[in-house]
């Protein structure tokens, strides 16, 4: 086997993606490496035997015990060797494995599959595989890191924000609950896609010509190959399974993909100079700029965002594979390999996202300031509606001439209602108190208190996704 330096690769995602991930990498590599492939379709050809061995020799007991580590023995050195001989992947691994069985197996490997049978079949595992067993568990810890900053900071104050301005207050648990809640409903549907990943031994064009040569049931002989690798069989393929299975799956990662970056992109811009509501640890050996010795740059937020701009366009390229001409031809041969790829780069992404949070500081003095930079006038619009509730017309139109003249002369808004209004502003005390029991100075004293049901909200949604994680970690430890 050939060594070579990482540093030689052409893609980053195997030398300076592998450095910063080394861990997960090799767990990825356990399912979606060029090697991992080739062991998926050792699996699904042992399978294969194994249902002859059942159907044709009444499961004789010697001949199964024979397939025992029969996978470990299929060398991926040699299957490419073959397969400069041949031309043909799957032809290759088959001469390999012939050449490994017993001469009373040898008649039976591959016999009655097509390529894609094998192909597909081990796709479906692979991304069964590494979905439920690398791709879940580091979704849900960054689940888990939300739910912890959720509620603890359920109750802090923040100034929510539209347009980039300062509208009315919430807290930054409310934040964070936000892509606890947009994330935790993506996690649930990647698990639940995963477990519906389809298998098939239907054939060169789908209509079980060939195994309808060797089995009265070709159905039932799809069934058993399919048990032994823990498949269902596809609804309806042609060479090829339904490619909307794998489709739908990937798709899911890429909404995932998008929540998070969305996530990295406004933990981002909190962390600007001027606004300095949270921020990512930064090392005591770190550096933020070659030039600039006092930067704190947000660059893991930045790069999140960034591996999401250059690994979510690929969702194009999965629509493109849903098209083969008639039955099956092989427009999808080049494109699919890079699937890898995307996976890789979605995990690299989930796994500094996790960096991000676990590390992640909250500057609650800096969040109270923001939030009363503007003194009560994120408080427009309760006093708008109290004057609407006390049934006087044109309540929006008053309160926004009261906000021009309090920025002309930077007083507070209830000042210039007392003073401009009196009459109005005792119907403002008035129908708060009547409302929430509260007393109208300590409101406008405050503005945080305007802050509806966010906490309680924010307190729900953490209940929610605690009782998913469980379950979901349930299901993934019961299928181990």
């Amino acid at each position: 086997m050939e060594n070579r330096s990482i540093f030689k690769n052409i893609s980053p995602l195997d030398h300076r993606y592998y450095q910063s991930n080394r861990e997960l990498f090799d767990k990825l590599a356990l399912y979606i490496s060029e090697e991992a492939g080739i062991s998926y379709c050792t699996r699904a050809e042992i399978a294969l035997l194994k249902t002859h061995i059942e159907m044709q020799e009444q499961g004789n007991s010697e001949l199964m015990q024979s397939l025992e580590g029969l996978e470990k023995k299929v060398d991926p050195e040699l299957v490419y060797q073959e397969e400069e001989k041949t031309q043909h992947n799957i032809r290759a691994l088959v001469n390999v494995i012939n050449s490994l069985v017993s001469d009373k197996l040898k008649p039976y490997v591959h016999m009655g599959a097509t390529s894609v049978d094998i192909l597909d079949t081990a796709n479906s595992m692979k991304m069964r595989d590494v979905t439920r067993r690398v791709i879940l568990p580091i979704l849900l810890e960054l689940q888990d890191h939300l739910i912890r900053l959720s509620k603890d900071n359920a109750a802090v104050p923040q100034v929510g924000r539209t347009h980039g301005q300062h509208a009315v207050p919430i807290t930054l648990g409310y934040t964070f609950a936000e892509y606890l809640s947009r994330l935790g409903q993506s996690i649930q549907e990647i698990d639940r896609l995963s477990k519906d990943q389809r298998g098939k031994l239907a054939g060169a064009v789908g209509g079980y010509n060939a195994t309808s040569m060797i089995s009265s049931d070709p159905f039932k002989m799809e069934e058993i190959y399919l048990d032994y690798l823990e498949l269902k069989p596809s609804e309806y393929s042609t060479q090829m399974v339904e490619p909307e299975y794998l489709l739908r799956l990937l798709l899911e990662y890429n909404t995932a993909f998008g929540i998070i970056a969305n996530l990295a992109d406004d933990l981002r811009h909190l962390q600007r100079s001027e606004i300095d509501e949270v921020r990512e640890y930064f090392s005591a050996t770190q550096v933020g700029s070659s030039t600039m010795p006092q930067k704190r740059n947000p660059w893991n937020c930045e790069h999140v965002k960034s591996l999401w701009k250059a690994f979510a366009p690929r969702v194009m390229t999965f629509y493109m594979d849903q098209i083969s001409e008639h039955q099956r031809d092989l427009s999808n041969s080049a494109s699919a390999r890079f699937q890898a790829d995307y996976i890789a780069g979605f995990a690299a992404a989930v796994n500094r996202m996790n960096k991000i949070l676990k590390g992640l500081t909250v500057n609650e003095s800096k969040l109270m300031e923001n939030l009363l930079v503007q003194g009560d006038m994120v408080l427009a619009e309760p006093t708008y509606i109290l004057i609407a509730m006390a049934g006087v017309n044109e309540g929006h139109e008053t309160v926004r001439k009261a906000t021009l003249k309090c920025n002309e002369t930077g007083e507070k808004l209830y000042e210039v209602l007392q003073k401009d209004s009196p009459e109005l502003w005792g119907k403002i005390k008035e129908q708060l108190k009547k409302v929430t029991g509260m007393d109208a100075q300590e409101f406008y004293d405050k503005p945080e208190l305007y802050r509806g049901k966010t906490v309680e909200k924010t307190l729900l949604l953490v209940e929610r996704y605690k009782e998913v994680s469980k379950n979901i970690r349930e299901g993934l430890n019961a299928n181990r």
